[in-house]
């Protein structure tokens, strides 16, 4: 799981959301049959289609189903 720093602009997210998919890619490579390397949980409501492109299997959209809760 991963949350980069905030932004307006969903781009931003893009080289925080390709490390996390790369690293999991190397740890998987090198240690094969570790568990739990299946998903990987990045993105929200602002970026998850970012998140999409670079591989997220989980994303976290609440705001768009529920609203802004501030």
């Amino acid at each position: 799981m991963t949350m980069p720093p905030p932004s307006d602009d969903p781009e931003q997210s893009r080289p925080f959301y390709r490390a996390l998919r790369l690293l999991r890619d190397d740890i998987a490579r090198e240690l094969p049959g570790i568990v739990g390397l299946s998903e990987l949980s990045m993105g929200m409501s602002s970026d998850f289609e970012v998140a999409i492109e670079e591989g997220a299997t989980l994303v976290r959209i609440g705001t768009l189903i529920f609203g802004d809760r501030s």
